[in-house]
């Protein structure tokens, strides 16, 4: 009988995975006689079939092939020290001893020099800015040179803010940026509208604060070395004019008998004004508190307007603070007529604040359409 082909184990190790144990079955030949007799009585040799070539396990080349993964992430892992030569272990490399980390290179210096250039440079066309404000004459004029000098005042503050500042001076120049684009907006709202009821842009900046927000940063950048050279605009107080009580600011030809009075009770001095036809009759002067009287009005028929504030601007014949402008509703109707023994005529009276039992309406005017 044959032999039999041994059942063969392959063990194989490629990373952490082991390859299975392969048996193959044990394949027996088939047996024949080995000495056959002939006819002729002569033995005849055995036919030996042929020996079946080993089977190959089942799973051998898989694990060849994973020996050979395994030998290739195996070589990577051999380390070289530091003259080339390995430590025999995976994972097992030194690397060069590392040289001193170096040194941050230093911050360079501001040039105090270049620094008081920025301050002139941004600060000159300012000051010259500021020297027209004072020279300026109020109105048109005073207005133009307040826009000019807001807009020097911003450039100033966008060229400081961009300048390189030493350290000492810092803080001193984020508040001299802060105080000028402050400076820019209370030149721009000094100005006004310009209109009837218009506080002097003198008296306005009076009340803001950033000329002392620019003195103070002044201060903090001259007591590291550096002078902030600025001239700033002159104010003015604010004032209190008033006229007489029952003065007539307007008068014109007065010759009938009508009479007007009025109470004023409001918090402000205050402006009455008839008119008739377009045309401005009179205007009287009421203190806040009190009364007046005007007579010798002619017959016909008025539109009355009023006007109630502080500190009365003969020049632009109304109040500069806490103005307001109003107009009767109804008209004023004056009649003389002549009776017998006599004659007759009217004589009104005109409450300007309001009053329980009141009969007259009032309406808000605009202030350009006020009658001077």
């Amino acid at each position: 009988m044959a032999g039999t082909d041994t059942p063969t184990r392959t063990d194989a190790e490629a990373d952490t995975h082991t390859a299975p144990d392969t048996h193959s079955p044990t394949d027996a030949d088939a047996c024949s006689p080995t000495d056959a007799a002939r006819p002729d009585g002569r033995r005849r040799a055995a036919a030996t079939r042929p020996a079946r070539p080993p089977r190959r396990p089942r799973g051998s080349s898989r694990a060849a092939g994973l020996c050979a993964a395994a030998l290739a992430l195996a070589l990577p892992l051999a380390a070289c020290s530091a003259d080339g030569g390995g430590d025999g272990r995976a994972g097992g490399s030194r690397s060069p001893a590392a040289g001193p980390a170096p040194s941050p290179s230093a911050t360079p210096t501001v040039d105090p020099a270049a620094y008081r250039r920025a301050l002139t440079g941004a600060l000159g066309p300012l000051d010259g800015a500021l020297r027209a404000v004072d020279d300026a004459h109020d109105g048109g004029p005073l207005g133009k040179a307040l826009d000019r000098a807001a807009a020097r005042a911003d450039t100033a503050a966008d060229t400081l803010q961009s300048a390189a500042a030493p350290d000492a001076a810092l803080a001193g120049n984020g508040r001299l940026v802060t105080a000028l684009r402050a400076l820019g907006q209370d030149l721009r709202s000094a100005r006004g509208s310009g209109g009837r009821c218009a506080t002097s842009p003198r008296v306005e900046l009076r009340t803001a604060r950033s000329p002392q927000s620019i003195k103070e940063a002044g201060r903090a950048l001259a007591a590291v070395g550096y002078d902030v050279t600025l001239r700033l605009p002159r104010t003015e107080r604010a004032e209190h004019r008033r006229l007489a009580n029952g003065a007539l600011v307007r008068d014109g030809s007065r010759v009938g008998l009508g009479r007007l009075t009025v109470r004023n009770g409001t918090a402000g001095d205050a402006v009455v004004t008839l008119t008739r036809g377009g045309r401005t009759a009179f205007s009287l002067y009421v203190r806040k508190g009190s009364e007046a009287t005007v007579g010798n009005v002619n017959s016909g028929s008025y539109a009355v307007y009023f006007t109630t504030g502080e500190d009365w601007n003969g020049a632009k014949r109304s109040f500069t603070r806490g103005c307001s402008f109003e107009k009767f509703d109804d008209s004023a109707t004056f009649r003389t007529v002549r009776v017998a023994g006599g004659t007759r005529y009217t004589v009104l009276t005109f409450t300007l604040n309001k009053v329980i039992g009141g009969n007259a309406r009032t309406s808000t005017v605009p202030p350009d359409e006020f009658p001077s």
